[in-house]
Formats: C-alpha cells, sequence, structure tokens
C-alpha cells in the first residue's frame, strides 16, 4: 500500500523518520551507567557516545541534503538506513568503550539522512504555515519515541543488558528501509533536482548562510536544542547517579519531558494557524525561559529530583512549540534547495547541542549545576531571540 501525502499513515511515516535521531540517543540512556561500569569508563567518557554521535549525526547531514536534491529522496534515505543497521549491528561486538564510540558515530552516520529528509519531503509538498503544521502534528506524534524510548530501555536493559538495546534500533531500521523501498513515491520532480558539483553545493550553503531569516530560526532552533541535548547528556547521571533513581524510573521522568514535548507539539500546531510563525516561537520562547529559570530556582534553593523533572515538563513543551515552526521558517523561503536547507539547520543546531552535551558531560559527575545551568541559559536565550526583530 503506498503511503499518500495527507493521509495519517503518510504523517506517521515521516515522523518515524524523524524518531531515528532521538531513539538513537534516549533508548540506551538509562544504560549508561552500566556501560560505564563495564568498560570502567567514567562519565565524560561515556558521554562521547553521545555526544560523538550527535556530530557524526550533524557531519552527514551536509551531504545527505544536496544528494538527495540532486538523486531524489528515496535512494539516499535506503542507503542511510542501511548504513544505520550497519553500526547497530557493530555494536554488539565491541570490546571497549572506543570501539562502542566508533560503531555510535557510524550509525550516526547512516542515521542523518532520516531526519534530513523528513524535512525535505514536507518542504516539498507544504509551505509556510501548512508546513509548520504538519511539522508540529509529525513532533507531536514523533514525541512518543523520546516518552517511551527510555521506559523500555531501561525494562530491555534491566533483562537483557544494554546491547539488546541496539539490536531493538536496528530492527527499527530495517521496518523503515522496507517502507520507504515498498511504499514510498519519489516527492522531487525531476525538473526541480539540482547539481551536486562542490561548487553549486557551496553557493546553495552560502546564499542560506546570507539570509537573515535563515539565521534567525536557525539561531532558535539550535538554542533550544542545547537545552535539550544538555538534559539528554546529563540526566540519566543526575536522577540515577546523585538522586537514586532506578533505570525505569528515570525513564518514567525522561518519559514526561517527552509527554510535555507532545503536548506542545499540539499546541503549536494550533498556534501556528491563527498567530503565525513568529509569534508562535515567541510563545514557545517565554516557555523555554520559564522552565529553564524554575530549574535553576529549585536547584539553588531546595535542590530535589522532582525540582529537575518538573520543570523539564515546561521545557519539553516549549520544544513542542518552538522546533517544528523554527524549521518551518528556515525551511519555506527556499523550495528549490529544501534539502540542502535542511542539512545546514540540522547539522549547525545538532553542532551546538553536542557541544552543549561535552560541557554537561564533564561536570555532571558531582553536581547538577552544569546540566541546569545550560537548560536555564538555553531558554533565556531561546526567548530572548524569538523577541528580536519584533515589529512595534
Amino acid at each position: 500500500m503506498k503511503l499518500t501525502p495527507g493521509t495519517a499513515a503518510f504523517t506517521v511515516f515521516l515522523a518515524s523518520l524523524t524518531a531515528v535521531g532521538p531513539l538513537s540517543t534516549d533508548m540506551y540512556l538509562p544504560s549508561l551507567p552500566d556501560i560505564a561500569r563495564d568498560f570502567s569508563a567514567d562519565a565524560g567518557t561515556v558521554q562521547i557516545t553521545l555526544s560523538a554521535h550527535l556530530i557524526a549525526f550533524a557531519g552527514s547531514q551536509l551531504f545527505y541534503g544536496p544528494l538527495a536534491d540532486r538523486h531524489g529522496r528515496r535512494p539516499v534515505l535506503i542507503g542511510g538506513f542501511l548504513l544505520y543497521m550497519a553500526g547497530c549491528f557493530a555494536s554488539l561486538f565491541v570490546a571497549t568503550i572506543d570501539q562502542l564510540i566508533l560503531a555510535r558515530i557510524l550509525q550516526a552516520v547512516g542515521g542523518g539522512a532520516s531526519v534530513v529528509l523528513a524535512r525535505a519531503i514536507v518542504r516539498d509538498l507544504y509551505t509556510g504555515a501548512e508546513a509548520g503544521q504538519m511539522l508540529a502534528k509529525m513532533a507531536a506524534i514523533m514525541g512518543l519515541v523520546p516518552a517511551l524510548a527510555p521506559m523500555l530501555g531501561g525494562v530491555v536493559q534491566d533483562v537483557y543488558g544494554w546491547k539488546a538495546n541496539f539490536i531493538a534500533m536496528g530492527a527499527f531500521g530495517a521496518v523503515l528501509t522496507v517502507m520507504v523501498a515498498v511504499n514510498l513515491d519519489e516527492t522531487l520532480p525531476a525538473a526541480r533536482r539540482q547539481s551536486a558539483a562542490p561548487l553549486a553545493i557551496l553557493r546553495a550553503y552560502r546564499r542560506l548562510i546570507a539570509d537573515r531569516r535563515f539565521l534567525k530560526y536557525l539561531a532558535i532552533a539550535s538554542a533550544a536544542f542545547c537545552g535539550l541535548f544538555a538534559f539528554v547528556s546529563g540526566s540519566s547521571f543526575v536522577l540515577q547517579g546523585l538522586y537514586g533513581y532506578s533505570p525505569i524510573a528515570y525513564g518514567l521522568c525522561f518519559g514526561a519531558m517527552a509527554g510535555g514535548y507532545v503536548a506542545g507539539s499540539l499546541a503549536g500546531g494550533r498556534l501556528v494557524r491563527r498567530m503565525g510563525i513568529d509569534a508562535t516561537l515567541r510563545f514557545g520562547g517565554f516557555c523555554a525561559a520559564l522552565g529553564g529559570l524554575l530549574m535553576l530556582t529549585g536547584l539553588l534553593t531546595t535542590p530535589s529530583a522532582l525540582g529537575i523533572v518538573a520543570p523539564i515538563v515546561i521545557y519539553g513543551f516549549a520544544m513542542g512549540a518552538t522546533m517544528p515552526q523554527a524549521m518551518a521558517g528556515a525551511l519555506t523561503p527556499f523550495p528549490d534547495i529544501a534539502g540542502t536547507a535542511s542539512s545546514l539547520l540540522g547539522f549547525l543546531q545538532s553542532v551546538a547541542g553536542a557541544l552543549a552535551g561535552l560541557y554537561v558531560g564533564h561536570g555532571v559527575d558531582a553536581s547538577a549545576m552544569p546540566m541546569v545551568g545550560t537548560i536555564a541559559a538555553m531558554g533565556v536565550t531561546t526567548f530572548a531571540i524569538a523577541m528580536s526583530g519584533r515589529k512595534r
């Protein structure tokens, strides 16, 4: 059965493509302390399996967009998923933490295709607020993955050990590969194909970097994502290591944040039809600042796990309201190079998140402040950028 644009099945499929990234990071989060023990590694070293994955995920996106603008969406998606599955398989046979990092890099290089091309397919078919609403629907469905993945990963970790999580990731990639090969029609017409010559790619990137609208939406997406990835990279060590939560209890806390993300995505999808992209981003930025500052205040006054979990639900809501609209705003002016625009957006956003994760990972063993301070700073920054340039 073909996947038809506008149907619920098509929306769920696109959401599943964007879910590859969070699944690859979130499912094994409850396993990080056990991985550290198995390889006799400290938290900072184990955190590199996250940051290296994200950096490789980001770097690969620079190439997938231009390739897909030249050759179409389907063949590039299939090739990416084959690499992704190879990385999952390699993770089962690692003997050192360095080998696991390399396997995670291979997994990330393949997985980068899915998120880039999901956004590009949306831009092939939709524009403006309609694209924002479609991305919000996808985000609401995709939000179930970070809600469920840590909980499922915690159960798998307790029963089968951490390597079983990589089997589950590879199986998910295999299902999506079959769906692309069998059920997905090409969405990029031959008449809109672009050159993949290096100079043409560089000209396209230069065009994007010179556009102030693109840069503003990119900055909002990157700042908001930095706060989210600070929580992703540090929360297992804070909630499990400092506050004594079990892997399953930690997964429930992470799921609460993801539930906020789903609610924010649904709210953003409704607001953008009434208020437009920029007003929705201002609302999301305010919520991000509120969540971050509440978390920082709680840590400074009465430190507790609840003081982290409750505000991160608010921050998750802000992410759901903000991220789809920032992506729609960034891609809408560039229908001819939608894949390339999606690549640059994903690359720079992921690099920013990885740097935030590296900072958090090297201090989170002893204190929650690196994680909490980063979330608060990025929430305030998101709001400030969203408010900038507002016409009086």
